[in-house]
């Protein structure tokens, strides 16, 4: 039924515009031209500078063949030419995969030949991986090597530099908005619990709304200055490249998370935002007292993942950093419900208010929908605290879908839901709060681990029978994997360490066990290994 509002009234030019994040930096460049756009060791470079590289970079990208929906990967650390990549790639309508820099080659190969990849530009610590990948296709991409002076040691990936690779484009080159805001512009890999990784792909719409998501939840304002503790990689960097340049702020670069670098940052460049997952904010509670010392500013954190005990939040809250949690998945962009923050809690007790903090909470505002509900029936739980549900996600911040796998994304989203796998329950005052996850992924410092992976290495020794991999708490890393094998008969005497050794062969470092135990595994009457049960255990031990 049409009404007079629908008669002569339809969208035009004058009145419709695509939505997308990378049209942030050319209002922020040409409203802050001088204003300092990135910080990266003695690098310096002010909005109109990075603008103008980001479009050298669109211009010699097409110069060199490339266009809409092709990918181009990035094999980067948090250095300005990631930053670059964030506006550079999709304005010639290009998808930015950023790869995870922790991968080992075979996982690397997989990516770009399932992501169709046509470049990849590669940071030198990861050249022999980059080589190694790239030698295992069939179709070669093209490869741009980054010699980060910061970095300043390495073999160059090719001999395709990135610097000189950008004086080929244009800084004045006339990029274009999508012509439909659904189009792709990034592609992210999420470790799955079976088989291969699957490839979520974000839209430049729900980009967009994330990204200035972010700064509503955080109530950031203008000219923030965020430091990148968080892998970029990671969810495009929870869509932060995209908010930090909207904001007009500065992008303060770091290669790794080096606990008393980032405390004398936070000072010399009166850093007012970072993120990261609860690893981080230990690792700041364990450097000498006067690196800790000086911080005479507030610091905005947003820490995602399992919340970090009560005496962590307690000592970095001392330190002048105040902690915001959210929650969040590769396929949702990152975080789209945050534990806002009353000010009447802040009375509280500091266990009370930590148990507080821990909760997912509830929906950003960019969020259409968020239920915790009973998955068959995709009916809503009673909000008493006690009963658990799956969390389910809606709106324009949930992914277009899986990439070549229609099966598991309609999966995902039966019943007009996003299902995330994360069990919960749902309090009184509408706060979610995680209980435990339907899968088996451990997340281990802000990096997701798949179970059947280690296991499938596991199984690959000579001398182990069965195996069977759980998550063990752990106050560094949150979670680390913690290893149940079988041996054969005929094994004789194999050790911890030697087990571990043999993991460390087959699996990138983050991912191999730090505890094996030997036992016998138990078992249902049908021969199903009872995980619940190897949990708890991994839970009672010193």
């Amino acid at each position: 039924m049409t009404s007079i509002f629908d008669q002569g009234l339809a969208p035009v030019e004058a009145n419709y515009a695509v939505q997308s994040p990378i049209d942030f930096i050319e209002r922020t460049a040409s409203v802050y031209p001088d204003s300092p756009s990135i910080i990266h060791g003695a690098v310096r470079y002010n909005w109109a500078q990075t603008y103008d590289r980001s479009r050298r970079l669109a211009s010699a990208l097409k110069g060199r063949g490339i266009g809409r929906g092709e990918t181009v990967a990035a094999m980067l650390p948090n250095i300005p030419a990631m930053v670059e990549c964030h506006f550079g790639i999709p304005m010639i309508g290009a998808v930015l995969n950023t790869l995870n820099v922790r991968l080992d080659a075979e996982a690397i190969a997989f990516m770009l030949e399932h992501g169709e990849a046509k470049a990849i530009i590669a940071d030198r610590e990861f050249g022999e991986v980059v080589r190694d990948a790239v030698s295992r296709l069939k179709d070669k991409p093209l490869v741009i090597d980054v010699d980060d002076p910061e970095y300043g040691e390495g073999v160059q990936v090719s001999d395709l530099d990135y610097e000189a690779f950008l004086q080929e484009g244009d800084p004045q080159f006339q990029w274009r908005l999508p012509e439909n805001e659904w189009d792709a512009i990034s592609l992210n890999y999420t470790s799955g619990t079976t088989g291969n990784p699957k490839g979520v792909v974000y839209h430049h719409r729900g980009a967009y709304i994330n990204a200035l998501g972010n700064q509503a939840v955080w109530s950031m304002g203008m000219h923030p200055v965020y430091l990148w503790t968080l892998p970029m990689f990671h969810c495009n960097g929870w869509c932060f490249p995209w908010t930090v340049t909207a904001m007009a702020g500065t992008h303060v670069c770091l290669r790794r998370v080096d606990p008393e670098k980032i405390l004398r940052l936070i000072k010399e460049h009166k850093v007012t935002h970072m993120c990261g997952a609860p690893i981080v904010l230990n690792a700041l509670l364990n450097v000498p007292p006067e690196s800790k010392a000086g911080i005479e500013h507030e610091v905005r954190s947003m820490v995602a993942g399992a919340a970090p005990p009560a005496q962590v939040i307690g000592a970095v809250e001392e330190m002048g950093i105040r902690i915001t949690h959210v929650y969040g998945l590769t396929e949702s962009y990152g975080p789209v419900t945050v534990c806002a923050w009353k000010s009447g809690w802040d009375e509280l007790p500091l266990e009370e208010r930590a148990k507080v903090k821990a909760r997912q909470g509830v929906r950003y505002h960019t969020l259409a929908g968020a239920m915790v509900g009973d998955p068959n029936s995709m009916e809503a739980v009673p909000k008493d605290g006690k009963t658990i549900g799956e969390i389910f996600l809606r709106g324009n911040t949930v992914m277009k879908g899986y990439l070549k796998n229609p099966k598991a994304t309609e999966e995902a989203f039966r019943g007009g839901w996003f299902h995330t796998g994360d069990l919960a329950v749902w309090h009184e005052d509408g706060y979610m709060e995680i209980k435990d996850r339907l899968k088996d992924i451990i997340i281990s410092g802000g990096e997701n681990i798949s179970t059947i992976e280690v296991e499938d290495a596991l199984y690959r020794h000579p001398s182990i029978l069965e195996a069977a991999v759980v998550a063990r708490p752990d106050e560094k890393w949150g979670e680390t994997p913690c290893a149940f094998v079988t041996l054969k008969p005929e094994a004789g005497d194999v050790s911890e360490e030697e087990v571990i050794a043999f993991c460390r062969e087959h699996l990138a470092r983050f991912k191999v066990p730090k505890t094996i135990i030997f036992s016998e595994l138990p078992k249902t009457s049908t021969g199903k290994i009872q995980k619940f049960l190897l949990r708890d255990q991994a839970k009672e031990l010193d």
